[in-house]
């Protein structure tokens, strides 16, 4: 094995969630994470908005003309509606990644540059999309550009970053094989509780997890996997779902994570179809 490839992957660069309405969107997740937007821009037939949090970007995109990608995500949202829609992670060098994962059969399609908003301008960033068919229903691609460091200030009440992000597949052991095989990510966790009814894989990925969970008593298929939800660090989650609740947002009770010494919370509303729990560790 070529050691200097075997990780190829560094970070999740961003996320992208697809909305009717990336304006109303941005102002909803201002709310949220408790942080101003890095700005918007329009590029690629479509109204972007973006966020940093310390360790993950956040794109909130929606179809407002031509091209690839608006069309993209109008059939995103013809088909799936309004959430969760691509994972786009990281490398150094856009090229060895193409090649190598080439060789790992996932296929990577033409290269394209995505605009990214941020430190006070929009750029252009390479990218590539992983095949279709080997992603197994997940939107993915690897976009060459170095970690996040940083990425502003929060409320005081506001969420710092991503803790994780959660897929949903009928097959663990293809997941397996995918982000752990095929991806290169480090696996750190894989653990069965009946208590639970699923089966959790953990993937690190930079500062944060990939989360694969398996329902139980669904058994094993070959349907497609699909995006479940994020959770976001809170450094003061009992501050952060008091202030949400201020502002108008539906919000469960604190609750007993299943991570020992953490709590939990559900944002109900306003997430614009992506599952979101808040996460408080002591």
């Amino acid at each position: 094995m070529d050691r200097g490839l075997a990780r190829m992957i560094h970070s999740i660069h961003h996320l992208s969630i697809a909305t009717p309405d990336a304006d109303a969107a941005g102002r909803d997740y201002a709310t949220l994470l408790g942080r101003a937007p890095d700005g918007a821009t329009d590029a690629d037939g479509t109204r972007q908005v973006w966020f940093s949090t310390s360790n993950v970007r956040l794109a909130l995109i929606a179809p407002a003309g031509g091209g690839p990608l608006a069309d993209a995500a109008r059939h995103r949202l013809a088909e799936s509606g309004e959430g969760l829609w691509e994972i786009v992670f990281g490398v150094d060098d856009l090229d060895r990644a193409v090649s190598l994962f080439a060789r790992r059969a996932l296929a990577p399609g033409a290269e394209f540059l995505r605009a990214i908003v941020g430190d006070g301008g929009t750029t252009g960033v390479r990218a590539a999309r992983l095949g279709a068919a080997t992603t197994h229903g997940i939107d993915v691609a690897i976009a060459q550009a170095p970690p996040m460091r940083g990425g502003g200030g929060c409320a005081p009440a506001g969420l710092s970053g991503l803790d994780h992000v959660v897929v949903r597949s009928p097959n663990p052991g293809r997941a397996v094989e995918f982000y752990g095989g095929r991806l290169g990510l480090d696996l750190r966790l894989d653990r069965t509780n009946p208590a639970w009814g699923a089966r959790l894989l953990f993937f690190r990925c930079g500062d944060l997890v990939v989360e694969i969970a398996h329902e139980l008593k669904s058994g094993v298929s070959d349907e497609a996997d699909r995006f479940g939800g994020l959770s976001w660090r809170a450094p003061d989650v009992a501050a952060a779902r008091a202030r949400l609740a201020a502002s108008g947002l539906e919000v469960s009770e604190l609750r007993i994570g299943r991570r020992p010494g953490s709590q939990v919370c559900t944002v109900r509303n306003g997430t614009h179809g992506a599952p979101t729990i808040l996460l408080g560790v002591s």
